[in-house]
């Protein structure tokens, strides 16, 4: 896998924070870095279980471990655990930090550019200062992100989103793309394969922060109105200018997925990626309430994420939790034990519409069908394994899909 850290680079477009030559260098190491706890020492995690942490569990209890709490009580003590835990999440603080310097020195510059790009987009921007963020975004720093998603709000903040649209390519180590939009373009690929019939008018993505996902579906469907909210003004403002930068005309609302204040019945398609486990046990159900509000007779809702533990083994399910508890996501192991598809029955959408799937990731097929991809390019994407992160994933993205009945 280190063989293809530098397979992709960042797409560059006008209010991208542009790195200088020592900038770059840093920037890379932190990427190659995280590149290297995922490539070597994670690996060594399974062996260390097996040899010598599930034995000594075994001992002091009289059992094996037998879910991925006891894995944990078995793991903890380990010094190699304790070696990769360390070393991740100096990783993940790392890669904050070295696109912090590159946003300080250029942040006027590039206030100004926003301003002038979200001029010509010609979909609408909606913030306001005195919006109620939710506290389960503003009670700590996601990611281990300094400041969080939600900054302090002035009239032109962009800070959070261009610290979040550079510092999330380097954690997703380019698997992401060039333009970081791998989920939302493979989610898109997919409506467009299995439902070929459907052509939805109005289209909302919930939580977009700097609209990563969003944009793919105004390529995919060109004549569609696309609305990106997300709960943090900065995300939004740089999300609108990005946009207009990249040549899409889409519009950014400041609102909360659990309670939008748009009408009934307003979308044909709302979709959401790696949103849920950011949000909090009383929010989700509450979101997916809201979506089947919002939908028109026959729409449909799709949630994009990592599969929740019943699809994993306990060991892989000890792995992912380690971001619970190390990188600042306290609902990332709680969400994955909800019962989803009960909540989407509870919210409305009938039992035989609800399901998950597999949305194969673009990019794998992008590299697949590129010429100019080698075959160990594209062979080193294939065999790619979930293993930590939820921009670790393997052949392809977990989407819960639900339709509203036709009336």
């Amino acid at each position: 896998m280190t063989g293809m850290l530098n397979t992709f680079q960042q797409g560059i477009h006008p209010v991208l924070p542009k790195p200088n030559h020592d900038e770059a260098a840093r920037q890379e190491f932190a990427k190659s870095l995280k590149g290297f706890v995922q490539g070597r020492l994670l690996p060594g995690l399974g062996p260390v279980h097996g040899s010598r942490a599930a034995k000594r569990f075994e001992k002091a209890h009289g059992r094996p471990p037998a879910d991925r709490h006891d894995i944990r009580k078995a793991m903890v003590g380990d010094e190699y655990f304790q070696h990769y835990a360390a070393t991740n999440r100096i990783a993940q603080e790392l890669i904050w930090d070295t696109v912090i310097d590159s946003i300080e020195r250029q942040l006027p510059a590039l206030e100004a550019e926003a301003k002038a790009l979200s001029a010509k987009n010609k979909a609408p921007l909606e913030t306001r200062a005195d919006f109620p963020t939710p506290r389960y975004v503003t009670a700590l720093d996601i990611h281990c992100m300094p400041g969080g998603y939600a900054e302090a709000e002035t009239p032109d903040a962009i800070a959070a989103g261009a610290l979040y649209d550079r510092g999330v390519y380097l954690y997703a180590m380019g698997y992401m793309g060039p333009t970081n939009d791998d989920m939302g373009r493979s989610v898109a690929n997919y409506i467009k394969r299995n439902l070929p019939d459907f052509t939805p008018a109005n289209i909302l993505d919930m939580g977009c922060t700097v609209g990563h996902s969003t944009l793919p579906f105004k390529e995919a469907f060109p004549d569609a109105e696309v609305i990106g909210i997300d709960v943090a003004g900065p995300q939004l403002r740089y999300a609108h200018a990005r946009a207009a930068g990249l040549g899409l005309d889409v519009g950014f609302m400041q609102r909360d997925a659990s309670a939008t204040g748009f009408a009934d019945e307003s979308f044909d398609l709302i979709v959401s990626h790696i949103l849920l486990h950011e949000t909090s046990g009383k929010a989700m159900p509450a979101i997916f309430k809201e979506c089947h509000r919002l939908l028109k007779p026959g729409g449909y809702m799709i949630h994009a994420d990592l599969p929740p533990f019943d699809l994993m083994d306990p060991f892989t399910q000890f792995i992912l939790d380690n971001e619970t508890l190390y990188n600042n996501e306290p609902f990332w192991g709680a969400m994955r034990e909800m019962d989803q598809p009960a909540l989407a029955r509870a919210a409305g959408f009938p039992a035989d519409s609800i399901r998950f799937d597999t949305a194969p990731m673009a990019i794998m097929e992008f590299a697949a069908a590129a010429e100019s991809y080698t075959a160990e390019t594209t062979e080193s994407l294939a065999e790619r394994e979930f293993t930590a992160g939820e921009y670790a994933p393997g052949g392809g993205w977990e989407v819960l899909i639900a339709q509203k009945a036709v009336k």
